[in-house]
Parts: C-alpha cells; structure tokens; sequence
C-alpha cells in the first residue's frame, strides 16, 4: 500500500473551538455506538487524518453530524444557521458537513458505481445536483470513516449493516483513497 498522503491536521486553537461548539450543542451528552457523539467524531477525524486527508475533510468529518443525517436524526445546529458553522469552520469544510448531512442515501447510495458523476438528492430540499469531483470524493471518504467508526463499535450493526456497506464502498472504487480502500479491506472484507 502506498504511504497516506501527508497534510497538517488542524490547528489546535481552531480544534478546541470546534471541539467546544460540538459540546455546548449537546455531542457530548448524546449516544451514539462507542459512547458518546462527540466521541464518535472525534474518532472520525482521527481516522481521516491517519488517511490524509486534509484539515478541511478532518474537520468536515468532525463536524458530519451537526445538520443531522440520513441516519442519525439528532441536530446540533438547524439549518437555518448554517452562517454559524461557516463562520466556525469555513465554508469548503462547511459544504462538505451539508453535503453529507443531506445525502437522501436511499436514493444516492444505489448510484455510486465508481463513476464520478453521481447525481445527488438533498434530502432537506428535495432537489437533485451532482457534486464535483472532489466533493464527490470527499463525501466517500467522511462516509467510509463514519460507517466503519460505527460498525467497530456495534457488533450487532456491522453483522446486519456490514456486507452491504462493503459492497457499497467496492461499488465506490478509486473514488476512495488507498487509504480508506484498505481499511474497508482490512474491517469488512471478512464478513460474510
């Protein structure tokens, strides 16, 4: 395996205030398979960073859940706020957390084939667009961090769950990283 692509991890002032944000809205009090949300994004962005990813794909995975998500319905900020995210983490990694957050999965999961045209439904507004490149790949790469964060940390998940999301992420291809492509590799190509 080639090494991961090296980039900084965020800073540490900016960390802490993202860090603070998550806690005061809730992420720290809130379950979530492995212990708390908080603790799940913060494991998301570790994994992420162990990838190389970039600070703004570290920190949109620390932030993936602040909008809600397909499969996770609680909310740290409304949408209505989304200036407030901006404002905290900059609008590329911010656009990444909405990217994610508003993916209606039923309808986009079935079209990732490895191509990088995929159209998209926003499940808030109900409107199809395809992301670029880039964001198309980013998304893959928060979604592969999540998934394989929350299928460590239930069993019973990863035995229902996890066949499907390794077809899933087979399916996706080069669009994922050496990186993230092994860890699938090494997590969920055992399971039957």
């Amino acid at each position: 395996m080639p090494p991961a692509r090296q980039h900084p991890s965020i800073e540490g002032r900016t960390q802490a205030a993202i860090e603070e944000f998550l806690r005061d809205r809730g992420a720290g009090q809130s379950p979530h398979p492995g212990g708390t949300l908080l603790e799940h994004l913060l494991r998301v962005q570790r994994l992420l960073a162990a990838w190389g990813a970039d600070p703004d794909l570290q920190t949109a995975g620390l932030c993936h859940a602040t909008y809600g998500t397909d499969g996770f319905a609680t909310t740290l900020l409304p949408l209505t706020e989304r200036a407030t995210l901006v404002a905290l983490i900059g609008e590329s990694a911010e656009e990444l957390v909405y990217l994610y957050a508003g993916c209606d999965r039923a309808i986009v999961y079935p079209r990732i084939d490895g191509s990088a045209a995929v159209a998209f439904r926003d499940r808030f507004t109900g409107r199809e667009h395809q992301p670029s490149l880039e964001g198309l790949r980013a998304f893959l790469e928060i979604t592969a961090a999540i998934e394989l964060d929350v299928l460590a940390h239930n069993a019973e998940l990863a035995e229902q769950h996890g066949p499907a999301l390794y077809g899933f992420f087979k399916r996706a291809g080069s669009l994922l990283s050496p990186a993230a492509q092994d860890a699938v590799d090494r997590q969920l190509g055992h399971l039957p």
